[in-house]
C-alpha cells in the first residue's frame, strides 16, 4: 500500500489538530468496521468558518484526511463547506489507496456532522439548508 507525499505530509505533520473549547458546532463519526473516530470542532461566525480543529482516532490515512478537510473548510462559508465531498479531499491529497476511501468518506461525514450540529443551535430563520 503506497501513500502520496501529500498523505505521508498530513499524516506525519497534521494540521489544525486539537480542540477549540467554545466552538459552536462539534461533530464525531466514527466507522465501527476499521476503529476510526473523528471529531470536527469549528468556530463559525457570521456562516463563516473561522477556525476548525479535529481529533482523529485512527490510521494515517484516517488522520490525514482529516487535516485535509479542515484545511479545505478553513475561512470557508457553510454553504461551501457543505459541498465538500470526500473525493475532493482525496484529490487534493493525490488519492488513497482503494482500502482506505473510507477514511476520506469519514472527513466529510465528520464536516457535516459538525455543520448539522451548528444548525440545530440556530433559531429557525438563520438555520441554512442541509443537503
Amino acid at each position: 500500500m503506497a501513500y502520496s507525499e501529500k498523505v505521508m505530509d498530513h499524516f506525519m505533520n497534521p494540521r489544525n489538530v486539537g480542540e477549540i473549547e467554545n466552538a459552536n458546532a462539534v461533530g464525531q463519526v466514527g466507522n465501527a468496521k476499521c476503529g476510526d473516530i473523528m471529531k470536527m470542532y469549528m468556530d463559525i461566525e457570521d456562516g463563516v468558518i473561522k477556525d476548525v480543529k479535529f481529533k482523529t482516532f485512527g490510521c494515517g490515512a484516517a488522520i490525514a484526511t482529516s487535516s485535509m478537510a479542515t484545511e479545505m473548510v478553513k475561512g470557508k462559508t457553510v454553504e461551501e463547506a457543505l459541498k465538500l465531498t470526500n473525493k475532493a479531499v482525496m484529490e487534493a491529497l493525490d488519492g488513497l489507496p482503494p482500502e482506505k476511501i473510507h477514511c476520506s468518506v469519514l472527513a466529510e461525514e465528520a464536516i457535516h456532522s459538525a455543520l448539522e450540529d451548528y444548525n440545530s443551535r440556530q433559531s429557525e430563520e438563520n438555520r441554512i439548508k442541509l443537503g
